[in-house]
Formats: C-alpha cells, structure tokens, sequence
C-alpha cells in the first residue's frame, strides 16, 4: 500500500513541476492570467514508441529534473536509459531516433515519454538550440543513462 502512495506522489510531483514550466513560459510571452489554470499535458502507459512502461521500482525513490540546451546541428550519441522518464520540449525540434529505424520528430511545447531500456539517440537537425526539461522517475544513486558508444553514430 506504501508503494502506491509513493508512485502516485511521484506523479503528482512530476505533472506539477511539468505545470509549472509552461506556466513560466505562458508568463514569459507576456499573457495576462488572471485565475489558475490547469491543462493536462499527457496520461500514458506507453513511451513514444508504443512500448508499455516498465513497473516502478523498489527502493528510495529520487525525482531527477534536468535542463538539457542540444546545440543545431549537435548528433547525441546512442544510449539507453534506466529510469523512466519523460520532458517538455520548450524550444526548437529534436529529432528522437530509434535503434531500430523508428522516428518522433518534436516541436516546442509537446511532451514526450522516453524509452526505457531500448537504445536511441537524439539529433537537433533545426537552426536554433534545443531546449528541452527531461523528468526522471529513479532510484536513489542509480544511472540515468548508459552510454551505447560501441554502436556507430550512421
């Protein structure tokens, strides 16, 4: 019983601080807001690719937020990660590709829910930075992600 009232305090956590970004930039552009407003972004079970999402795992969990600016042009080298986790592309288009040929081209402002357990890479193909908040479900002390560098880039 103790488990699930942590799983569901993660998630709460997670959509909060996922809120509260977009409200900075909808702030930011210079809209007057007058009341709360509350837009979910995403529900899922599944990460892009349509694979189910691993069970949560034992142990203290920790929440990982992380800014990650992917220069134009920049190629991230093939990874996999550990942890689930999912982001808020804030600013530019990253190209997210699959070790098996598959890929999600994002824009600014859409959410994505990352592979677990399955190589993938990122490239920024536009003309200005990617910024992109990647929101990590982990556990204490563990690897976010494991570098694949054995695997060549094309």
């Amino acid at each position: 019983m103790k488990k699930k009232y942590i799983q569901w305090g993660l998630i709460a956590t997670i959509i909060c601080i996922t809120n509260a970004l977009i409200s900075c930039d909808n702030l930011n552009a210079g809209e007057n807001i007058s009341s709360v407003e509350s837009t979910e972004l995403l529900r899922t079970s599944k990460s892009w690719n349509d694979a189910d999402l691993p069970d949560y795992p034992q142990g203290q969990p920790e929440i990982v937020a992380i800014k990650y600016v992917i220069p134009a042009g920049e190629k991230l080298g093939w990874h996999h990660h550990i942890a689930m986790n999912h982001g808020v592309l804030v600013q530019g288009e990253l190209t997210i590709i699959g070790l098996d040929g598959e890929i999600k081209v994002m824009k600014a402002g859409e959410v994505v829910v990352e592979m677990v357990d399955a190589i993938h890479r990122g490239e920024n193909r536009g003309k200005e930075p990617v910024v992109l908040y990647m929101f990590y479900l982990s556990q204490k002390d563990k690897d976010l992600t494991v570098q694949n560098p054995e695997i060549p880039m094309e």
